[in-house]
């Protein structure tokens, strides 16, 4: 944010909706994508803007990839980090196609019956459920008798380029508001399958930047390069301006600031004359 501002960029950076100081209303419907991207479309206009440019990372690049589909013209152009385009296919939503390949013990699947991941979480301090989900390196998959954090550790130290007073604001955060929100996210996947139905197939040619790590396991995940360097990617997002793999995770953002503020401005620069 600083670095954008300092480059003349006007930053704003909501929590979303179930996060943080902003409303959790309940219910899962209120957590489909297309709710998401009103809420940030109804942002912008609250703010007088037509357009802007997005920066996006994890649940927040699959909203901007809705909201270039549902809404490209309010789009200048979009960075999104970790999450490639997914094409909404006709035959199954993401959450059938998870568990078809991944089954119920991953832990999308696994945050769709209500109240369990809750339960799983509230057996040890907020702090430790988010450090050991925040600093994660592979799929989420528990057995059937085992939850989520019984197959995952809590790091007992950190790294570098992240400090125990930032963990500390987030367990503040997530104390008020729940991991209810949040979970809803997931819980909202096939709804927003069925709301994304105008989209089927179709991409998108807003202008983006694609920044990953080379140790994201995302971009490990079985298929996902083939679809970034194959062609496929491109083919879909036909104004993809540049695929940027940096040495890192998936919070490469914060594990290389510097480095991503470079190549978002570089961006967001050449855009400029557009806005």
């Amino acid at each position: 944010m600083c670095a954008l501002a300092k480059a003349g960029y006007h930053v704003v950076a909501p929590d979303l909706r179930g996060y943080g100081q902003t409303d959790s209303p309940m219910g899962v419907e209120n957590y489909t994508g297309l709710q998401i991207v009103a809420d940030i479309v109804g942002l912008m206009d609250s703010m007088g803007e037509e357009k802007a440019l997005i920066v996006a990372h994890d649940w927040g690049a699959n909203i901007a990839w809705y909201l270039c589909l549902a809404c490209p013209e309010r789009v200048s152009g979009v960075t999104i980090l970790s999450v490639h385009f997914r094409k909404r296919s006709s035959i199954s939503s993401m959450l059938k196609f998870y568990r078809a390949t991944l089954g119920e013990g991953f832990n999308v699947c696994r945050f769709q019956e209500p109240g369990r991941a809750e339960r799983d979480f509230a057996r040890f301090p907020i702090k430790d459920c988010l450090k050991a989900a925040f600093l994660n390196k592979k799929l989420l998959i528990a057995p059937p008798d085992k939850e989520i954090m019984d197959v995952i550790e809590v790091p007992k130290a950190l790294p570098q380029w992240i400090t125990e007073e930032y963990f500390d604001y987030l367990a503040e955060q997530f104390h008020k508001s729940g991991f209810t929100g949040p979970l809803n996210y997931y819980r909202a996947m096939d709804l927003t399958w069925e709301q994304m139905a105008p989209w089927t197939d179709k991409g998108t040619d807003v202008p983006v930047l694609f920044i990953t790590g080379d140790e994201d396991m995302l971009y490990k995940a079985p298929g996902a390069k083939e679809y970034i360097h194959g062609g496929k990617f491109v083919q879909d997002v036909p104004n993809l301006q540049d695929i940027v793999v940096l040495c890192g995770g998936h919070f490469i953002h914060q594990e290389s600031p510097s480095l991503v503020n470079k190549h978002i401005l570089n961006f967001f620069d050449s855009l400029r004359s557009n806005l």
